[in-house]
């Protein structure tokens, strides 16, 4: 792996480079400038709070195309009942701290340290980080957030409360924004996703996608 300049805002190209685990440089910074540079080269930060920084670009990667987006039933008829409220980014603070809080089967804690939630609340600011609230009965049960880049919409993490609150309001995400994002990039894969539709694809087909215009 590529170690990094903290003084210099650069990547080895994910196109390029390859390694065995999605792993393609460490160390650097973790400045808004940095992290959206990362997001537009398809390069994503995860690690955790005692480790140096780590930066990914896995192959193959986990992405949904919005025309391949699966409903079931017992979902439409939650939708279909209007069980679940829906806003957008009315309360991106909550938001991502339930998504640090949130518990993980098989992990200790969490990935978003102090810092990156700071670095991903400025980039909210400036449009860039949008979140989706679900609530029930007034109270917030659900919700993610993720950064709009181009044509791709990378999706960062995701909390629920309550049982389908977060695939309710990932459906109603992707229904509403199926003609803005060619493909909702998941990283990496997960069993409720893959629930919904996602698939792996080669990085290179994913890279092909994220610059296009």
């Amino acid at each position: 792996m590529v170690l990094l300049n903290s003084e210099e805002i650069s990547f080895p190209d994910p196109a390029l480079y390859d390694s065995h685990d999605g792993i393609i440089a460490v160390g650097g910074d973790l400045s808004p400038e940095r992290i959206l540079f990362a997001y537009e080269n398809g390069i994503f930060p995860w690690f955790n709070p005692d480790e140096e920084i780590l930066w990914w670009c896995p192959d193959p990667r986990f992405v949904l195309f919005p025309d391949e987006l699966k409903v079931s039933k017992s979902i439409k008829k939650i939708l279909d009942r209007n069980i679940f409220q829906f806003t957008e980014n009315k309360n991106f603070r909550e938001v991502i701290l339930n998504c640090k809080n949130a518990p993980r089967k098989g992990q200790d804690g969490t990935w978003l340290s102090d810092e990156l939630i700071e670095v991903f609340t400025k980039l909210h600011k400036i449009g860039i980080v949008k979140s989706i609230e679900v609530w029930l009965n007034n109270d917030l049960v659900g919700g993610f957030y993720g950064l709009h880049i181009g044509n791709v919409f990378c999706g960062e993490s995701m909390f629920a409360k309550v049982s389908n609150a977060s695939k309710a309001g990932f459906i109603y995400f992707v229904q509403k924004y199926a003609d803005q994002f060619s493909i909702v990039d998941c990283q990496s894969h997960s069993d409720h996703l893959e629930s919904l539709g996602a698939k792996m694809i080669p990085k290179r087909e994913f890279l092909h996608i994220l610059h296009q215009e």
